[in-house]
């Protein structure tokens, strides 16, 4: 778990926040007021992720940034399991315990059914979905065979099924306070000239012991023993989710979700939703594009935003 108070720098200057609601100190970013925009990370990532967008964009929402369970400065707690339906228990009770409501959900990697989750029971609670390079698993009826299909191909999918046959998986992520940045790049970003010490810091400070790599070899290890469960929305949540308005922005170069793959089970679940397909960017295109991602969000947010009473304030810290 990352020191509450460290800020990397400067690079995520970010008053901490906490909430016990889900069981365990969960930690979560709150910046400035109006509509909220809760942003989801996804493996082996946590807030830092969106560290631009909430620079760019704290001026005119309320965005939420909260640690998964085990990423982050979240606590990782030694007998919990870090299943998807444990991740979206936990974002449900810190949502309510906030009081969250009108929601933009903003998501990236595994946050994707995370917030699909939270989606599927809690449709009042949504009025906008952003996906990252985020899956939009949402009771299609080909689900299986995408997910298939895009795990045959993925350099990620296919390492931790090899990893979880020999026996590797928990020696490998294990060490990730020490082979993060590997990871990552396995996962797949095309911009370098991220790579600084304090980057490579903030993502391995995460993972000071192999106790605290629970939350990303959990997930790892859901995928391998098909341990993780995806949502299943009523009938009425999926047709409320049609009526959503949506955003897919896609880095193409995504060797690990992708976006042949995931696109059209986006356009599935939000048959309305805009596409925009960064051609230059990879996994994490909040990355390799933080500046064109933040740009793309905020015309969304301005073309699809009704005139509002401000939803929320930002938290007092803890």
């Amino acid at each position: 778990m990352i020191a509450a108070h460290e800020t990397f720098d400067g690079s995520f200057p970010y008053t901490p926040h906490f909430s016990s609601a889900p069981g365990f100190r969960m930690h979560f970013a709150d910046e400035g007021t109006g509509p909220v925009l809760l942003c989801l990370h996804g493996e082996p990532t946590w807030g830092y992720l969106f560290r631009e967008l909430v620079a760019g964009l704290s001026g005119t929402h309320r965005v939420v940034v909260p640690d998964h369970m085990g990423f982050g400065k979240s606590e990782t707690p030694g007998e919990r399991t870090y299943w998807l339906q444990d991740h979206v228990d936990n974002l449900e009770a810190v949502v309510l315990d906030l009081g969250l409501r009108d929601i933009t959900l903003v998501m990236h990697d595994f946050g994707g059914p995370v917030g699909m989750g939270l989606l599927a029971r809690r449709p009042e609670l949504v009025t906008r979905i952003i996906a990252l390079n985020a899956p939009t698993p949402f009771g299609q009826p080909d689900l299986p065979e995408v997910l298939a299909a895009n795990a045959a191909r993925s350099p990620w999918f296919r390492w931790i099924a090899r990893a979880a046959a020999d026996g590797t998986l928990d020696q490998v992520l294990g060490a990730l306070g020490y082979n993060a940045l590997s990871t990552l790049k396995l996962n797949g970003f095309q911009d370098n000239t991220v790579i600084t010490p304090t980057w490579i810091r903030a993502y391995e400070a995460a993972f000071p012991t192999r106790r605290e790599t629970l939350g990303a070899l959990g997930w790892a290890k859901g995928l391998a023993l098909g341990e993780h469960r995806f949502e299943t929305p009523s009938g009425e949540a999926r047709r409320a989710a049609t009526r959503l308005p949506a955003l897919a922005v896609w880095g193409t170069q995504d060797r690990t979700l992708r976006h042949e793959h995931f696109l059209p089970l986006f356009r599935t679940a939000f048959p309305h939703g805009l596409v925009s397909e960064l051609p230059a960017a990879g996994h994490y295109s909040p990355e390799d594009a933080p500046d064109a991602v933040t740009a793309l969000v905020r015309l969304f947010l301005d073309a699809t935003t009704e005139r509002r009473a401000p939803s929320g304030t930002a938290a007092s810290a803890a």
